[in-house]
């Protein structure tokens, strides 16, 4: 067993794991989502209630699933076996992780196709119908092969070889080209009417629910109850510093989110258009600002494209996840399994694509009365599932495994972790009440929310 921990590959620095756990945690949902969840909620109103759920919520699960993973040193599934006992019922964590990861990957591989194809659109200067680019199977199966490919390249080039180096690369280029386009953004005429419908707070429209969209969220961002977190904490050395490096990595993936309500609020106010639109901001409303902007034709390829860099950093971990299974329990090769479980995502994606409900599950904010492939799968494993991952993860560390261990984890790199910050109490202290109380009732409330029951 010790034999085999220490040929675990390992992260090559520390900046290198910051920017692939940051990329995983960034992708559509910072550039594509957490604009229209705010456009739909009040705006700034939204923002500060969004940061304070990150704080507090979103980065003591991050600490926690990264405290599983390097303790175990394991894939998702052997974390619980070993952190537990080898016939431990709780390894059905572990297959939700790898279930969610990978069907999640089938649809949203399928939508981040969708972004090469407009990229490709905005370079040639054409605006297409979304509707018919999008039920198109000739145009989307092709996209849609194109980045699953890119997507198994990388991850099965490795830990250090393919997922940091190609990370270190990407992420760098995404905050450059957001720059750039929020830079055109604010430069639009009555762009600052956007400016302050997204930083000038309407604290009368804070209510429960926005708490709790706002919490669903901070989940959905910071890829928290996926699995994807164990599997990197699990590539962690001893003695790197989980807190530190947790909370740079939220704090990379709060900025891509807050800016990305930069790139779009101002350039929809300039051309008198609506922030609320929904899902359908993104792929029917900005190509018409684009269309109606100077040069837009240029940005509007710079802005597909990252966002298409965004899905990439976050379909990497998502394919690493039963990736890393195969190697561990199964002693696959990892160029195998990459292109094993590559190619069987992109087979059980084809639905998705072909789906006749795929547009009206891309641009209907509900499930309920949508049939759409998309739709259910977003429904019941991209949400309630992930949801109800995140609060085992919780329970299991808070009351199972025992949060004096994750506590004896997160001290190798950071012994200051249970030094007394406010007289006796520690920050230990503090993240095991988090965790063992505060995440699973706020959890069971956007489970029950998302459910339909709605206390509040």
């Amino acid at each position: 067993m010790q034999e085999q921990k220490q040929q675990r590959e390992h992260w090559g620095s520390r900046i290198g794991f910051i920017l692939a756990a940051a990329g995983s945690a960034v992708g559509l949902g910072n550039i594509w989502r957490f604009p229209y969840m705010t456009g739909e909620n009040g705006g700034a109103a939204f923002v500060i209630v969004y940061l304070g759920c990150v704080l507090f919520i979103g980065l003591p699960l991050l600490i926690n699933e990264l405290a599983l993973g390097r303790a175990s040193g394991k894939n998702v599934v052997g974390a619980f076996r070993e952190t537990h006992h080898p016939e431990t019922p709780f390894v059905l964590i572990g297959f939700f992780c790898i279930a969610a990861c990978f069907l999640v990957l089938t649809y949203y591989s399928v939508i981040a196709g969708w972004t090469i194809g407009y990229a490709i659109s905005s370079f040639a200067n054409i605006q297409p119908k979304f509707e018919q680019f999008a039920a198109n199977p000739w145009i989307v199966i092709p996209l849609f092969g194109l980045f699953m490919l890119m997507t198994i390249i990388i991850v099965a080039r490795g830990i250090h070889e393919g997922i940091e180096r190609w990370t270190e690369i990407l992420m760098p280029l995404l905050l450059v080209m957001i720059c750039v386009v929020i830079v055109r953004s604010l430069t639009l005429k009555g762009a600052f009417a956007g400016v302050e419908y997204y930083m000038k707070p309407d604290f009368s429209k804070i209510h429960s629910q926005i708490v709790v969209k706002a919490l669903g969220q901070a989940f959905f961002s910071l890829s928290v109850g996926w699995g994807l977190m164990i599997t990197y904490g699990s590539y962690m050395e001893k003695n790197d510093n989980i807190v530190s490096d947790a909370t740079w990595v939220v704090a990379a993936d709060t900025l891509v989110a807050i800016l990305g309500g930069f790139m779009v609020f101002p350039a929809v106010y300039a051309f008198g258009m609506q922030p609320d639109q929904g899902k359908a901001l993104i792929f029917m409303t900005l190509p018409s600002v684009f269309a109606k902007m100077p040069a837009g034709w240029l940005f509007g390829f710079i802005f597909f494209l990252l966002l298409t860099i965004a899905a990439l950093t976050s379909t990497i971990s998502m394919l690493e996840v039963p990736v890393s299974y195969l190697i561990d329990e199964k002693r696959t090769r990892r160029k195998v399994a990459a292109w094993i479980v590559g190619i069987l995502a992109f087979l059980f994606g084809i639905p998705s694509a072909l789906s006749t409900g795929a547009v009206d599950a891309f641009t209907n904010l509900s499930f309920f009365g949508n049939t759409g492939v998309i739709a259910i799968l977003d429904y019941f494993i991209g949400t309630l599932l992930i949801i109800l991952i995140a609060l085992l993860c919780s329970v299991y560390v808070g009351w199972i495994w025992g949060p004096q261990n994750a506590v004896k984890e997160i001290r190798s790199g950071c012994p200051w972790f249970a030094k007394p910050l406010i007289g006796s109490i520690s920050l230990a202290d503090i993240w095991v009440f988090m965790i063992r109380y505060v995440c699973p009732i706020f959890i069971t409330l956007v489970l029950l929310d998302t459910l339909g029951i709605h206390i509040f």
